[in-house]
């Protein structure tokens, strides 16, 4: 899906709001990374501890003190627990669709992230582009997830 689509789709969702914040999307092109590690490049979920989401039900920014790499990605933690934790099972811990917007995933295409956007469903972390994408995306939560991992990951060509 090219990037006017996903705009038109977003536009036209319940929640037009959408379609204004849609403008400045990043979209993936070809090629893109399995992993979105923007804003801060080679660094996943946006330097947040993925575990704390799960630990403390919140966002919370990691520290460069507390780092551990996956894949060639390096996530940040705010405390050695959690990153401890992380080691031991990344896979459990990891954001869905390598932290892009989980919208976008379901809609065939890719977007940034904000790591105050998320949301934990059956105990796996999704991130959306802003948190009225989330809202939309929320509207159907199943439908969007069984769409999103349908097209993951062949919206990374």
């Amino acid at each position: 899906m090219d990037r006017r689509r996903f705009i038109l789709s977003a536009a036209i969702a319940p929640f037009g709001v959408a379609a204004i914040l849609a403008t400045s999307v990043t979209i993936a092109r070809a090629g893109k990374a399995a992993v979105y590690t923007g804003p801060v490049p080679g660094i996943g979920a946006g330097g947040y501890d993925v575990v704390a989401y799960f630990t403390d039900g919140r966002p919370t920014k990691g520290s460069a003190a507390h780092v551990a790499a996956h894949e060639g990605v390096t996530y940040r933690f705010a405390s050695a627990t959690t990153r401890d934790k992380f080691v031991k099972s990344p896979g459990r811990y990891l954001p869905q669709y390598g932290g892009y917007c989980a919208y976008a995933v379901s809609q065939g295409a890719t977007a940034s992230s904000d790591p105050s956007a998320w949301t934990i469903v059956e105990d796996k972390l999704y991130l959306n582009y802003s948190k009225s994408v989330r809202s939309i995306w929320r509207q159907d939560v199943p439908g969007n997830i069984s769409k999103a991992d349908k097209n993951w990951p062949a919206v990374l060509n």
